[in-house]
């Protein structure tokens, strides 16, 4: 740990450019972080004093390839990007944890005794991840302690980011570094904060989001075993190919979605069911598609049809990473647009059918599609039902597609990122 003052002057001194070059992929962002992270210390020493502090940071991510496969233990393909949460922190010797972020001030947890257990009322709440990802560490034998920390976060809310993955991660690498000399594994911090959002938060999602943002880089996982999920790293530039990976927020209401996202592993759930199973990766294609009118009574056509989406997406996944492999790039973005027809047609979380008037999503992929035709690629992107698209554009395109996207939606909808290769941290 170093004071806070010393770590203002190394940023502001110019100290740490190269150490924010190589996080945040773009040298072209160095004095914004300098000024984002001088202003977080200065508000951390605002809300607890000067002090000795560490720097812990966390990615959002993109979903690449593998649209709901990962909850049906398949593959994906996904990133960790240049936009993060950071967490100024000071350790503490007593048993509350203590987090106020720039988006909301979430109430004290304390750790001591039995104070860990499941509370309903927290459920949907910041607090329940917190409590949820310390209680998982706790009970697993890691060390926890407390802790005061500022964060600030530039990952967007409801946008397919996932920002409370980078939430929960950047908690599990706060305790990993404070109390356990950060020799806790990125993929068990990952299924920490799995289990923080499945049984403490509510919301019943697979293990991509979190795995992503705790190990960072483009990776291509396989989660036919989750508590073993197969790692790999596929080594591309997507400038090299002359594209940019673009995110688009199209201003979805993000209001009340958890039904609709909870209902694709449920509805699967029956239809493994039906089959004596407990995931779709479980049961091989031939074996669901010679019994298809059986699977259509047991847990209806919707369900069916989303089964069709996994199976499809699943082997798209390695299609993709053989594709980026050999350099087919051509191929890569056809396979995106096939991603993305298969969410809206099969998978159907494009929209929610219960507000089918607000379509902010489709109406992204249409604007895509009539200005990328024939030259980058499009999809929902996330967990979708509202919020934002993900776009391949090429580079002499990438002006006019952030200027139309920026016209429908807004002055900054369109984000022109990158891919970063640390996914959890501690910076300083």
């Amino acid at each position: 740990m170093i004071l806070s003052a010393d770590i203002k002057k190394q940023i502001t001194q110019g100290h740490l450019d190269e150490r924010f070059g190589d996080i945040y992929a773009d040298d072209a962002l160095i004095p914004y972080q300098r000024s984002r992270y001088v202003k977080a210390i200065e508000r951390f020493e605002e809300l607890y004093g000067a002090k000795e502090i560490s720097v812990f940071s966390a990615p959002g991510r993109s979903e690449v390839g593998g649209n709901h496969t990962d909850h049906q233990h398949g593959q994906v393909l996904a990133a960790g990007l240049n936009l993060d949460i950071i967490a100024i922190v000071s350790k503490t010797e007593d048993d509350a944890i203590k987090v106020v972020s720039d988006r909301r001030d979430i109430p004290a947890i304390h750790i001591g005794g039995d104070r860990l257990s499941l509370k309903e009322e927290e459920k949907n709440t910041s607090s329940a991840l917190l409590r949820g990802v310390a209680a998982k560490l706790k009970a697993d034998g890691y060390r926890i302690g407390g802790f005061q920390a500022y964060m600030t976060s530039d990952v967007l809310q409801g946008s397919g980011m996932s920002s409370s993955a980078a939430f929960e991660v950047v908690v599990g690498t706060i305790l990993s570094g404070l109390y356990n000399n950060m020799e806790i594994s990125p993929v068990y911090i990952a299924q920490a904060s799995q289990y923080a959002e499945n049984v403490y938060f509510g919301k019943p999602c697979g293990l991509m989001d979190q795995m992503a943002s705790s190990v960072g880089s483009l990776v291509n996982i396989d989660f036919e075993d989750p508590e073993n999920p197969k790692i790999q790293k596929v080594d591309v530039d997507f400038s090299a190919f002359k594209h940019s990976l673009c995110i688009v927020d199209t201003k979805g209401d993000h209001a009340n979605l958890t039904p609709e996202y909870a209902a694709i592993p449920t509805e699967l759930k029956a239809l493994c069911k039906y089959f004596g199973k407990e995931y779709l990766r479980e049961i091989p294609e031939e074996i669901f598609y010679n019994d298809l009118n059986g699977a259509r009574k047991a847990a209806g056509d919707r369900a069916v049809l989303r089964a069709i989406h996994v199976y499809n997406d699943h082997k798209r996944v390695g299609l993709q990473v053989q594709a980026l492999r050999e350099g087919n790039f051509d191929r890569f973005k056809e396979l995106i647009i096939e991603s993305g027809h298969s969410s809206f047609e099969y998978l159907q979380n494009v929209y929610p059918n219960s507000d089918f008037n607000n379509q902010s999503v489709s109406i992204g992929l249409a604007l895509s599609e009539r200005i990328l035709r024939n030259k980058g690629a499009w999809r929902v992107h996330g967990g979708g039902f509202a919020g934002t698209i993900q776009a391949f554009v090429p580079d002499e395109m990438v002006e006019e597609y952030r200027q139309e996207m920026d016209r429908y939606f807004g002055e900054g909808s369109c984000h022109v990122l990158k891919v970063r290769k640390y996914g959890g941290m501690q910076v300083l």
